[in-house]
């Protein structure tokens, strides 16, 4: 008995030394975050230019998706359980938004391809007016999966099931097979898309590359290391999403190890992604990371700078 209460004590320890460790990387994670939207919104620069705004809808939607799961982390830690049809609701947004970095990647994509093969176009495709078009269709595009998924449980689910209190998670919505596979399917197939695009945009810019010299090259080149970034970055939601599928896999085998994977995937390929690709793509920009670095010293000292109309930083006397 003495030994039972041990091992509960101990897997009580445990499990709050994980929430406090995760509740800590929220907080810090955020809180850069929230350091690259002020930045952003600091001149009228970023907010006028195409892959500033686009930039800047992968931080709010990458902001807001941490924000959201963090408060089911907590929900599910003190096993607050809720209502169905309060759970449907925030994932209707939740699932939205788990596609609007994704995608936005691939017309970051698209507007580095244009900005380097098609450079003379490029001033009126990524026009203010086209940009915020581009937006709202990136969050039609986005809104696709959520509407298929729930429409799956909207016909399948009786009306009592809605006015139960659970567990808020997306695996309570698969109620069949099915609707597992169907969500497989939903995302498998946007990813494929969104890779080719991804794929296509560096072959181009890279025969583009090849082919310029001087500034041009430089450039061209500057354009590869960003598709492969957004790649990259596009991976790492690609793995997220598939996360679901092995922990319920692991559930079946050993609950420990379900536990196990849960806190590290949501680690390594949740939390983590969701600042660090945001942080690192922040850090590339020269004029960004010059502004940014005015904001952090702002923040954490009494230092006084100035940006001007074009992003760069100035010192003043």
């Amino acid at each position: 008995m003495a030994a039972n209460n041990s091992l509960a004590g101990d897997d009580f320890l445990l499990r709050t030394v994980k929430f406090v460790v995760l509740q800590s990387l929220v907080m810090i994670f955020l809180f850069i975050n929230l350091l690259l939207i002020i930045t952003f919104f600091k001149k009228e620069y970023f907010y006028t230019t195409t892959r500033y705004i686009l930039f800047a809808v992968t931080l709010l939607s990458d902001s807001f998706l941490l924000f959201m799961s963090d408060i089911l982390l907590i929900f599910t830690h003190f096993q607050i359980t809720i209502q169905v049809w309060i759970c449907v609701i925030i994932f209707l947004v939740v699932l939205v938004y788990v596609t609007v970095t994704p995608v936005t990647l691939a017309a970051m994509t698209l507007e580095r391809y244009v900005a380097i093969c098609m450079p003379l176009r490029h001033g009126e495709l990524s026009s203010t007016r086209n940009t915020m078009n581009c937006i709202f269709l990136i969050h039609g595009i986005s809104s696709v999966p959520g509407i298929l998924i729930f429409s799956s449980l909207f016909v399948s689910a009786s009306l009592s099931f809605y006015k139960q209190y659970q567990f808020c998670s997306v695996e309570l919505f698969m109620l069949y097979i099915w609707q597992h596979n169907l969500r497989s399917a939903i995302y498998q197939l946007q990813f494929l898309i969104m890779s080719i695009i991804i794929v296509f945009s560096y072959i181009k810019i890279m025969k583009v590359a090849k082919a310029a010299s001087g500034e041009d090259k430089k450039s061209s080149k500057k354009g590869l290391r960003t598709v492969a970034l957004h790649g990259f970055q596009l991976l790492l939601c690609l793995i997220q999403l598939w996360c679901p599928f092995i922990e319920v896999a692991l559930l079946q085998i050993n609950f420990s190890l379900y536990e196990i994977a849960r806190y590290l995937n949501f680690l390594l390929f949740y939390l983590a992604p969701r600042c660090l690709s945001p942080l690192i793509y922040g850090l590339r920009d020269e004029v960004f990371f010059q502004a940014l670095k005015y904001i952090a010293s702002f923040v954490f000292s009494t230092k006084n700078h100035s940006i001007s109309d074009d992003g760069s930083v100035s010192g003043l006397t």
